[in-house]
């Protein structure tokens, strides 16, 4: 009971990836004659259901068993609850902005095409530069994550199937771009969906739990930080949202906005339900005594593993699958969304399509060594929450048309006076400066049982608007008193003129024609100062 033999583990992983590599490189080779702009985005031709599936596909990858079954262990039911909502919500915003955004600025397939339209070339670097950095972060994670799940599951040494993975997602991402990893999510969300059905009901019908350990646990107690990650998760997870290019993509792929929302609404709900699962199982191993086990574990992040370990053989088998299909779906989607991000923001997708595929392959190297050393660099994918949370506010103010005068001299200084204000609010806190720069990190994580990392979450998005209207009123004071130096006209605060112009050729095949009488040229800069 507990693992595969070695031989068995070897087949069920390797045939998997093989499987996927057959599949995706057979998917290449048909469209091997598809335009740069196909490579890289599928903007209005998907419907709902497709789009549900990537939605699935692209939400979870393989660290889920660890992160939530975690969560489970420390902050019980209601910390699962909330981390489940926190987390699938969110994708809900997709629906809600980019409806608005492609209105706006329809020729875009990334969110940093608005940004640069919007607020200027500089806000639009910034943007890419956070885009580019969080993507990094989460393939770096994943690659990381899979190769742990491995050696748990099966006690094989995780580094050859950590290559493996990603010199399989290499080749058919970078043969076939976006429209490749669409293709496959659509089959891995679809096996995704049947294997989690099937690991639940295995999982629920061959564990025995012990009703004396249910309340002598204390999880279905409120806690400290459950009640805190009411409010971090959901600042945390949404604004990080915004960085997932990813995500955004597959939102202006779809057909038409029914279609996003129902797609949207689809994969909220499923992806509700499976992390709740898959949270739950974490309360399930400490209920049934698997965790914590003898010797004791205290890192409730194997919880789920050890849990497994009651389990025939062939529940091992069917998890095993499972997280291989949800790794792989998660990170082709990164990577061609790296790919789409830097084509578009560093290079305005004139690079030849050769240049980009090489680029698909040339960046998996950082990544695959990085992955190998994650536990000391996935500290860093905190800082991309907070980050995310002082200039995602700042940044979405420029979608009303009522705040024509905001500009992107206000988004770059309030992203960043948001992580000076945790920094003062750290300091001030813990009263010492060396523990302000350590909150900025988030160190200790968040779980800390203390009032700093939710502070930090609460002033990150305040301090960035405070110092986002200082900017504001720091910008119009200068304008103001250059124009009088120089006897012109204060015109800091005139709406500007409406945009207006063709459609470059590049991106004819991206949006109907019917779509492009409301678009502003895509060559047209918004204003940075």
């Amino acid at each position: 009971m507990g693992q595969p033999s070695f031989a068995a583990s070897n087949a069920i992983i390797y045939v998997t990836y093989g499987a996927f590599l057959l599949l995706g490189t057979g998917l290449a080779w048909r469209m091997r004659n598809q335009s740069k702009t196909d490579f890289l985005a599928s903007n209005g031709t998907q419907k709902a259901l497709p789009l549900a599936l990537n939605f699935i596909a692209a939400a979870m990858g393989s660290g889920i068993l660890f992160s939530y079954p975690q969560l489970a262990t420390l902050a019980g039911l209601q910390g699962v609850i909330v981390y489940a909502i926190a987390s699938a919500a969110p994708i809900l915003i997709f629906a809600i902005l980019t409806p608005i955004i492609r209105r706006k600025c329809p020729e875009g397939f990334v969110l940093t095409e608005w940004t640069r339209q919007r607020y200027g070339l500089v806000t639009a670097l910034y943007l890419s530069a956070l885009t580019l950095l969080t993507l990094f972060l989460y393939m770096v994670a994943e690659l990381s994550a899979i190769g742990q799940v491995v050696t748990a599951l099966t006690g094989l040494d995780g580094l050859p199937v950590v290559i493996v993975e990603a010199v399989v997602t290499t080749i058919y991402t970078s043969l076939g771009g976006f429209k490749i990893s669409f293709l496959t999510d659509n089959i891995q969300g679809a096996m995704i969906v049947g294997l989690i059905i099937i690991a639940t009901i295995t999982v629920g019908a061959k564990t025995e739990i012990k009703p004396e350990l249910i309340e002598s646990s204390g999880l279905l107690k409120s806690s400290l930080v459950g009640w805190q990650l009411i409010y971090i998760l959901p600042v945390a997870i949404l604004t990080n949202y915004f960085f997932l290019a990813n995500f955004w993509l597959r939102a202006f792929a779809s057909k038409t906005d029914k279609d996003l929302w129902i797609g949207v609404s689809i994969a909220t709900v499923f992806i509700t339900i499976v992390l709740t699962l898959v949270g739950v199982a974490g309360l399930v191993a400490a209920w049934s005594g698997a965790w914590p086990g003898d010797p004791p574990q205290e890192d409730g992040s194997v919880a789920f593993f050890l849990l497994l370990e009651q389990l025939p053989n062939w529940v091992v088998g069917i998890v095993l699958v499972m997280a291989v299909a949800l790794s792989t779906a998660a990170f082709d989607s990164l990577q061609s969304a790296m790919v789409s991000t830097a084509s578009n923001d560093l290079f305005r997708n004139r690079l030849n399509i050769w240049f980009v595929r090489g680029a698909v392959v040339l960046v998996i190297f950082p990544v695959a060594v990085l992955a190998l050393k994650a536990p000391g660099i996935l500290q860093i994918y905190l800082i991309s929450d907070l980050l995310s949370a002082a200039t995602i506010p700042v940044l979405i103010v420029g979608l009303s048309d009522r705040c024509y005068w905001w500009r992107g001299f206000e988004v770059v200084v309030g992203g960043l006076g948001g992580i000076l204000t945790v920094f003062i609010f750290g300091a001030i806190y813990y009263d010492s400066a060396q523990k302000g720069g350590e909150l900025i990190l988030l160190q200790e994580g968040l779980y800390t049982g203390d009032w700093g990392a939710f502070g930090a979450f609460v002033v990150a998005p305040i301090g960035g608007l405070i110092w986002g209207g200082l900017a504001l009123g720091a910008r119009l004071g200068f304008r103001y008193v250059q124009a009088k130096r120089h006897g012109t006209r204060f015109d800091a605060l005139d709406r500007p003129a409406p945009r207006s112009g063709a459609i470059s050729e590049d991106h004819d095949a991206i949006y109907p024609a019917g779509t492009q009488d409301e678009v502003a040229s895509a060559k047209s800069t918004g204003k940075f100062f």
